[in-house]
C-alpha cells in the first residue's frame, strides 16, 4: 500500500474543515450578542455563501490560503491520476482532457480565493465561473474513465459511487446556480445550501482517489519523468515481471508446410 493515498483523503479533510473554520469566525461589525434577526445567519447582502467565508480580515488571509493549498493538491492529484492510468493501462482522450480540465479548475480556485467577492467582484466571480463548471466536467470525465478502465467487481463498485456523486454535484450546481440568479430571501439561502453540497461532494470525489494511489509505484514518477510514456525499459520491465514476452525475446516463428516437406 502506497503512502500516496494520503495526499487525496487529506484535500476533503483540510479543506472542508477549513473552509468551515473560516465560516464561524468570520469577522462583524457587530458583536455576536447584539445580532439578532436574519443578519445572524443570512439576507440578501450577506448570504451565507462560500465566497462570503473570507470578506473581512483575517478570516480573508485563511480563506485565500485554504483555496491556494487546495488548488496545489488538486493539480498534483490531477496530475499523478493522468500518469497512473497511463501507467496502468494506456493514455487515451479521456484521460488527456481530464488533465486539461483538473489543471483549469485548479487555476480558476486560485482565482477565488485570492480575490475577494466584496474586493474584486468580476475577477471573483470569473474564478468561479472557470472553477465550477470545469471541476463538474472533470468528474464526469473521470467517471467514464473508471468505468472504461474497470475490471474488477470492486472497481465497478467505485464507478458506480463516482456515477452517484457526479449526479448529485451535478444537480446541486445546477439548482446553486438557478437559485442564486432570484432575489427571494428562501432561494438565496437555498442556492448557499446547494453551493456547500457541490463543493462537499466534489472534494469527497477526489477522496476517492485513495483506492487507485494504494497501489502507486515509482513507475508512475517514470511516466512523468518521460513526459506521459512508460517508455521503452520500462514496458519491457512491466512484460517481464509479468511473465509475458518481452520486446527481445521474439517467439520462434512457424515453419509453413511447403517447407517442411521439402
Amino acid at each position: 500500500m502506497s503512502l500516496w493515498m494520503i495526499l487525496p483523503v487529506s484535500l476533503p479533510v483540510l479543506t472542508i474543515t477549513g473552509i468551515w473554520v473560516v465560516l464561524y469566525n468570520q469577522s462583524c461589525e457587530e458583536e455576536l450578542y447584539l445580532q439578532s434577526g436574519p443578519s445572524l445567519c443570512c439576507t440578501l447582502d450577506n448570504v451565507p455563501l462560500i465566497s462570503k467565508c473570507g470578506t473581512l480580515p483575517p478570516e480573508s488571509c485563511f480563506f485565500s490560503l485554504i483555496c491556494s493549498t487546495g488548488s496545489f493538491m488538486v493539480m498534483v492529484i490531477v496530475l499523478l491520476r493522468y500518469a497512473h492510468v497511463i501507467e496502468k493501462h494506456q493514455n487515451c482522450v479521456l484521460n488527456t482532457a481530464s488533465l486539461c480540465t483538473g489543471w483549469i479548475c485548479g487555476a480558476g480556485l486560485i482565482m477565488v480565493g485570492n480575490f475577494q467577492v466584496d474586493n474584486a467582484k468580476i475577477l471573483h466571480y470569473v474564478g468561479a465561473g472557470i472553477a465550477f463548471p470545469t471541476s463538474m466536467l472533470f468528474v464526469c470525465l473521470q467517471s467514464a474513465l473508471t468505468y472504461r478502465l474497470a475490471k474488477t467487481q470492486g472497481e465497478y463498485n467505485l464507478a458506480h459511487l463516482r456515477l452517484c456523486m457526479t449526479l448529485l454535484a451535478f444537480v446541486a450546481l445546477v439548482l446553486s446556480g438557478v437559485f442564486f440568479c432570484q432575489e427571494s430571501f428562501v432561494l438565496q439561502h437555498a442556492s448557499a445550501i446547494f453551493e456547500w453540497v457541490f463543493c462537499i461532494i466534489i472534494m469527497l470525489f477526489y477522496g476517492t482517489f485513495a483506492f487507485e494511489f494504494s497501489g502507486m509505484s515509482s513507475d508512475t514518477m517514470v511516466v512523468l519523468a518521460r513526459g506521459g510514456s512508460l517508455g521503452l525499459a520500462g514496458r519491457e520491465h512491466k512484460m517481464d515481471a509479468l511473465g509475458g514476452p518481452g520486446l527481445h525475446s521474439q517467439p520462434h516463428p512457424h515453419q509453413p508446410e511447403s517447407m517442411s516437406m521439402l
